[in-house]
């Protein structure tokens, strides 16, 4: 520390420091009316904190709507497009729930769960408006929009009741499968569904397509992309584990033998087909999902006194598989992912089924009979 003597008879004190931000020495100085020990002392612990104060980083007076604006404008450049405007509409809410002008920095647990819980919506909605809200927070906090992660802690989920699922529900038996088939008269969709169940493909997955896809030589048909319906674009599949070769069975094959025949194209709109996709759309850019999932659902409904969903369908491919003694991992690979609850559930049911079929076997064998 120095000491400059001013005009008006006062002493500056003045002390160099490092700039964190830009690594170049900088100074802070203080004014006082004498120059003495205890001056000194004093000037000592004011210089000290002045430059501790430019070490700790600033908290900007950031409102809501601002931060994610930013948040958005990341995402935009970091995520897919499917993703981006999923998290549009849920930040959308967000700033209604919380107020777009509200300043980020007062934001609390408390505030949060009470505007929340005042706007009346079902838990299961409000939980995933609060994933996204302490995604952003967290977000806000990287980026040194917020000073503190405290109020992301202190948040728990919104109670729910669960809605109870059996697990024979999530996926068919290979006779239902066949009853749902032969009440099919949309040829498309029959075809589609019977795809669907030998292959294990999500709906996107299949829609997104290409004849060039099915490697006939090598029996595998190569997932790799997807379709948005949201944007209305062909691209990535999902995750990274859902770019994969999924091998033909016999069963499988014969069936894509038949898809790629001249006589089920010459029987579609193949000019509508500029693609070259295995499903043909008849005016969208692929095969729209809501026009099958409600013709699935009514023809589930009608046959099997239940609705299902396209998804129903992948899960009844690995209940398939697992039952003629196909592994989980196996199936894993095959569907595309590292981790799945729900087949993971259908594997403990579809074991169990099989040892009750073997002890109703064993029970009535005789080893003693003459």
């Amino acid at each position: 520390m120095w000491v400059e003597e001013l005009s008006n008879g006062k002493f500056r004190y003045a002390e160099r420091y490092l700039d964190p931000l830009t690594g170049k020495q900088k100074k802070v100085s203080v004014t006082l009316d004498k120059n003495t020990k205890q001056m000194h002392k004093l000037a000592t612990s004011i210089l000290n904190q002045k430059i501790a104060e430019k070490h700790l980083p600033t908290e900007r007076k950031i409102t809501l709507a601002e931060v994610i604006e930013l948040y958005r404008e990341e995402q935009e450049k970091t995520v897919k497009a499917s993703t981006w405007k999923r998290n549009y509409y849920t930040c959308e809410t967000i700033k209604k729930l919380l107020g777009p002008d509200t300043l980020l920095s007062s934001l609390t647990a408390n505030y949060i769960r009470t505007n929340y819980l005042a706007s009346g919506k079902p838990p299961g909605t409000l939980n995933e408006s609060l994933i996204r809200l302490k995604a952003l927070l967290r977000w806000a906090y990287r980026n040194e929009y917020l000073g503190s992660t405290e109020c992301i802690d202190r948040l728990e989920r919104f109670k729910d009741i669960p809605h109870v699922q059996k697990i024979e529900d999530k996926f068919l038996e290979a006779k239902e499968v066949l009853m749902l088939l032969d009440s099919m008269t949309v040829k498309q969709w029959k075809d589609l569904t019977a795809f669907l169940v030998l292959s294990g493909l999500r709906f996107g997955e299949a829609a997104a397509l290409q004849r060039s896809d099915l490697d006939m030589e090598k029996r595998i048909i190569k997932v790799t992309k997807t379709f948005d319906k949201i944007n209305n674009i062909i691209t990535l599949p999902k995750t990274r584990t859902s770019i994969r070769n999924v091998y033909m069975q016999d069963e499988l094959f014969t069936h894509c033998q038949y898809l790629l025949s001249s006589s089920y194209f010459s029987s579609n709109v193949v000019k509508m087909n500029p693609g070259n996709l295995l499903f043909i759309p008849q005016k969208k850019k692929c095969i729209d999902i809501d026009v099958y999932a409600a013709y699935l659902k009514d023809c589930s409904r009608r046959t099997l006194n239940r609705e299902i969903t396209p998804h129903v369908l992948r899960h009844t491919h690995a209940s398939l598989m697992l039952e003629r003694g196909m592994n989980i991992d196996a199936i894993s690979d095959r569907l595309g992912h590292t981790n799945s609850k729900v087949t993971r559930e259908i594997y403990f049911h579809v074991t169990q089924k099989l040892q009750e079929k073997r002890n109703a076997e064993i029970k009535a064998v005789k080893i003693f009979a003459p």
